[in-house]
C-alpha cells in the first residue's frame, strides 16, 4: 500500500524577492519612537542583574531633581540626623524645641523654619512627664500637628511599618523623632560593629528617603575625649558614617547652663552654636553662632524666570527656545534647559516656583507654575 502524503502549494512572497516592485511607503521613525526605543533599551539594561547601570554627564544634565527644602534653614534637613550627647545634658529638651517650633512654624532662635506635622518617639519618658516638660517650656497652647508616642516597636520587627501607617494618616509630617535610638535596636550583647551600626542607620535612611521626611534619632556619646568630637558618638564610626549629618550637644561641666551645639552634615555647612539654658523653662536659647551662615547670592537668570509668573498669571508654558527669548539668557535653549535642571529646587525653594518639562508632538516643552502661599518659603 502506497502512503499518499498531502502537499500544500508554497506561499508566494511578495516583495523584492519575487521579483516584484515594492509599493509600500516608507517608514519614519519619528522622535517619540526613538525616544520609546532608547527607554525601552534602558529598561532591558537596568532588569539584567549583569549590567551596571550608569549615566553619562549630558544624561546627568539632562534630569531634574525634586528636592525638599530644610525644615530649619542652616539646621536641619529632610533626610536622617543623629542628635548626639552624654546623658542628662539636655538632649530631650533640645528635641522637644526642634519638635514644637517646626509643629508650630515658629522661628527657632535666629533660624527660620517651615512648618510641618512632628511625630515624636519619646520612648524614655511616660505622658505626664511629657505634659510637665512640654507646659513649663511652652505654656498649655498646644498644638494638633505634633503627636507623641512612649512606645514602639523594634528595627526590622514592625518599627517602619508603624511609621508608614501614621504617615499615611498624617501626610504633613515632616519630622520623626526616635529618643532614643537605643530603644529601637534588636541588639544583643555588649559590642558594636561598623557594619552592624551602618545597617541600623541604613534601614531608618532608606525609610526617610523613601517617605521624604526628617528622621531625627537621639543618641548617647561616651565618656573618652577624641580629636574629633564626633568620634565620642556611641557606637562605631558606621552610625554618622551612613547618616546624612549630626547635631552634637556638650556642656564643659554638667552643673553648666552653657553648652555648645555643633552641627555637621551633607546639605549644611559645618557650624557651632553656643546655648544657654532658661533656668525657668529649661528651653535652650542661642547665644551667639561663630559664624554666620552663608547664603547663596541672587541669581540673574532665575530671577528673570521668576519675574514671568504672577498671581494673575501663576503658570507658563513654551519651548526651550521661547523661554530663552524672553528672559533674554545669555545662553543656547539646551544650555538655559539644563540650567534649570540644576537649579529646579532652588527655583522652588527661593521661588516658590515648580519647573518640569515634558516632550510633546511639538517638541519639548517647559512647564512652570508659582505654587500656593502654603507651600511657599519661610521670610
Amino acid at each position: 500500500m502506497n502512503d499518499t502524503k498531502e502537499m500544500t502549494a508554497p506561499v508566494t512572497s511578495v516583495g523584492a524577492d519575487a521579483g516584484q516592485p515594492f509599493t509600500g511607503n516608507t517608514v519614519s521613525i519619528s522622535d517619540e519612537d526613538m525616544e520609546y526605543k532608547k527607554k525601552l533599551q534602558e529598561i532591558q539594561r537596568f532588569c539584567d542583574p549583569m549590567q551596571l547601570n550608569t549615566m553619562s554627564m549630558n544624561d546627568l544634565f539632562e534630569c531634574s531633581f525634586t528636592s525638599r527644602p530644610p525644615l530649619i534653614d542652616g539646621l536641619l534637613y529632610a533626610g536622617t540626623y543623629l542628635l548626639a550627647g552624654a546623658p542628662k545634658v539636655g538632649k530631650s529638651f533640645l528635641v522637644a524645641q526642634l519638635a514644637y517650633h517646626i509643629s508650630t512654624g515658629q522661628t527657632l532662635w535666629e533660624y527660620p523654619v517651615r512648618q510641618g506635622g512632628v511625630l515624636y518617639l519619646a520612648l524614655e519618658d511616660d505622658y505626664q512627664r511629657l505634659q510637665e516638660r512640654m507646659s513649663r517650656m511652652f505654656g498649655v497652647e498646644g498644638t494638633d500637628s505634633l503627636h507623641f508616642a512612649i512606645g514602639s516597636l523594634l528595627i526590622g520587627a514592625g518599627l517602619t511599618e508603624q511609621l508608614d501607617n501614621f504617615l499615611r494618616q498624617h501626610p504633613d509630617t515632616k519630622l520623626v523623632i526616635i529618643d532614643t535610638l537605643q530603644k529601637v535596636r534588636d541588639f544583643v550583647g555588649e559590642t558594636y560593629s561598623y557594619s552592624g551600626d551602618y545597617d541600623t542607620i541604613g534601614q531608618l535612611k532608606s525609610f526617610a528617603g523613601r517617605r521624604g521626611i526628617c528622621l531625627l534619632l537621639v543618641h548617647h556619646t561616651r565618656k573618652q575625649i577624641a580629636d574629633d568630637k564626633f568620634d565620642m558618638i556611641s557606637g562605631t564610626t558606621g552610625l554618622l558614617g551612613c547618616a546624612d549629618g549630626a547635631l552634637l550637644l556638650r556642656k564643659e561641666k554638667r552643673t553648666d547652663l552653657t553648652a555648645t551645639l555643633d552641627v555637621v552634615g551633607r546639605d549644611q555647612p559645618d557650624q557651632r552654636l553656643h546655648l544657654i539654658r532658661d533656668e525657668e523653662t529649661l528651653a535652650w536659647q542661642l547665644d551667639h553662632a561663630e559664624r554666620e551662615l552663608w547664603k547663596v547670592p541672587p541669581d540673574p537668570t532665575l530671577e528673570k524666570v521668576a519675574a514671568l509668573l504672577t498671581e494673575d498669571a501663576p503658570e507658563w508654558s513654551g519651548s526651550p527656545s521661547e523661554l530663552a527669548s524672553i528672559v533674554d539668557a545669555d545662553m543656547a535653549a539646551n544650555t538655559l534647559t539644563r540650567y534649570l535642571n540644576v537649579n529646579a529646587a532652588r527655583l522652588r525653594s527661593d521661588y516658590n516656583i515648580e519647573y518640569g518639562r515634558k516632550l510633546r508632538h511639538e517638541g519639548r516643552r517647559i512647564y512652570l507654575r508659582l505654587l500656593p502661599d502654603g507651600d511657599a518659603a519661610p521670610t
